[in-house]
């Protein structure tokens, strides 16, 4: 939710919902800021640097689902169906962009999904076809798979870095 809510979460949802958009917000500037993130932009084609942060963040989410049982002590699947059934629990009115993702999402179990590559180039090109303007993002998949070694080695840098700020954010 935290690409699609705007403004104070603490103003309008329950304490671990809120919590969970500051989170996701916290993680994605951290990230995107980071000197590793300045490093995996060098190795898209000039044309694709813009979308780079997409591309990557999509990248991430594959690394993470894939060495998931290194990070959690509960199942991808387990935790899943746990955000879920708290995102279902939310009494305040969820963004309707967000509720019809979501649904789609949940039922196409996406984030169990990421742990083939295979399915983040296939999720890169659909949303390349969002808009013209989007375009170029069905290219990046391929850019991934040409650095897929190097981009695997600077998830296991990045990521124990962001569990551990994480604990601190907020």
């Amino acid at each position: 939710m935290g690409d699609f809510v705007k403004g104070d979460p603490t103003k309008i949802y329950q304490q671990e919902v809120a919590e969970g958009i500051m989170l996701h917000r916290f993680v994605d500037s951290y990230t995107d800021n980071h000197p590793i993130m300045k490093q995996c932009k060098t190795l898209f084609d000039a044309d694709l640097k813009r979308f780079s942060p997409i591309a990557m963040d999509m990248f991430w989410d594959h690394c993470l689902a894939k060495h998931w049982t290194s990070f959690h002590s509960q199942s991808l699947a387990q935790f899943v169906d746990n955000a879920e059934l708290t995102i279902k629990q939310t009494s305040a009115p969820l963004p309707e962009r967000f509720v019809r993702m979501s649904t789609h999402m949940w039922q196409g179990r996406w984030l169990e999904s990421y742990q083939d590559f295979d399915n983040i180039k296939f999720a890169l090109e659909r949303m390349s076809l969002r808009s013209m303007r989007m375009a170029p993002l069905a290219e990046c998949g391929e850019q991934l798979e040409e650095n897929y070694l190097q981009f695997s080695e600077f998830f296991s840098q990045l990521y124990p870095e962001v569990l551990e700020k994480a604990k601190t954010a907020g």
